[in-house]
């Protein structure tokens, strides 16, 4: 009641402060640390590729909101994260034009075509990366380690699209997880956590996900259930096998630190639309992330799996929230 008069609402009736653009736009500030220290150890390269990415998304996001004001879908920051999550995926030497498709793949057909923001499937970021990893299967594999040329360009970043261009700078290199794979030679796990290793931008010091992601989970942005579960499942599978043979096997902490385990973990299986909504579903979630993970990497002919796992239960997310339902007060459960 308020006076003399009697005020009638719809829920919800509980509110929280904590918005769209504010929960994504938090996401973004905690990004920044990651992204700055891939500038740093790939120079003006990972400059122009996170720049492109981030303009590419954006610009597809306002092409297709055809709707009332073009500017709203970009305020909510959603098309932002989208890029910078791209851009981490990719090689420091990926062609600029490649970078820019990748962009328009994942939203146009990550997120548009399902119905915009909060009915896509699969994570768009991600379905961008798989995008590029089948039409430019070498490109993306081609990696550029860290040597301190700040000004310097990697790989083919100025090709002219649809031509072969040449390579600048002639220096490439293996990641950690294709040494560990293809020729049994380990990495340091110092330089893990640092990030002075070969690999994507966003595969650049783990401290920093590792923070980010305990930052995230204190604010309660992410389920806690998935990250946790994730770790576990490696850990325990993959520890499994390099007690068998430690010579063939990687270590759970090698398993952990390297690739794109961090960043898939703290910022891509735990995408609030992609992922289940019960408890019970999130553990399952998580558990089907980190087993194919470590199937992959151990027995499949790519050394990264992080991609494809989270895809993969991305797909099953609907029949999860579907048989982990949580039963209704004074409902018996559904036969």
């Amino acid at each position: 009641m308020i006076g003399d008069k009697l005020s009638i609402s719809t829920a919800p009736f509980l509110k929280d402060d904590d918005s769209t653009p504010k929960i994504m736009f938090l996401v973004v500030y905690t990004l920044m640390p990651v992204v700055a220290v891939s500038f740093y150890f790939f120079g003006l390269a990972a400059i122009l590729v996170t720049i492109t990415s981030v303009f590419s998304c954006m610009f597809t996001e306002w092409v297709f909101n055809t709707s009332g004001d073009r500017s709203r879908s970009l305020k909510d920051g959603s098309g932002l994260i989208t890029g910078l999550l791209l851009a981490l995926t990719l090689p420091p030497g990926f062609p600029l034009w490649m970078v820019f498709l990748g962009g328009v793949v994942a939203i146009g057909m990550g997120k548009v075509i399902w119905g915009g923001l909060g009915q896509n499937v699969f994570n768009p970021a991600l379905l961008g990366r798989a995008f590029l990893q089948a039409a430019f299967p070498t490109a993306i594999t081609t990696w550029s380690p860290p040597d301190g040329r700040f000004f310097g360009l990697r790989g083919t970043n100025l090709a002219m699209p649809m031509m072969q261009g040449k390579n600048i700078d002639g220096a490439t290199g293996a990641t950690p997880l294709a040494k560990m794979k293809f020729e049994q030679v380990g990495t340091d796990t110092m330089d893990l956590l640092l990030g002075n290793t070969g690999g994507s931008l966003g595969e650049t010091c783990g401290i920093l996900l590792i923070l980010a992601g305990i930052f995230l989970l204190v604010r309660k942005i992410i389920n806690w259930r998935i990250p946790l579960s994730i770790v576990l499942t490696v850990s325990i599978f993959s520890g499994i096998f390099w007690m068998i043979d430690p010579a063939r096997y990687p270590s759970p902490v090698f398993m952990i630190l390297s690739g794109g385990m961090l960043l898939g973990t703290v910022y891509m299986a735990t995408d609030l639309v992609t992922s289940p909504l019960t408890p019970k579903g999130c553990w399952v979630f998580g558990i089907g992330i980190g087993l194919l993970i470590v199937l992959i990497r151990n027995w499949g002919g790519l050394p990264e799996g992080v991609m494809y796992a989270i895809l993969l239960m991305n797909a099953a997310t609907p029949l999860i929230n579907k048989y982990t339902k949580i039963r209704t007060y004074g409902h018996e459960k559904a036969k």
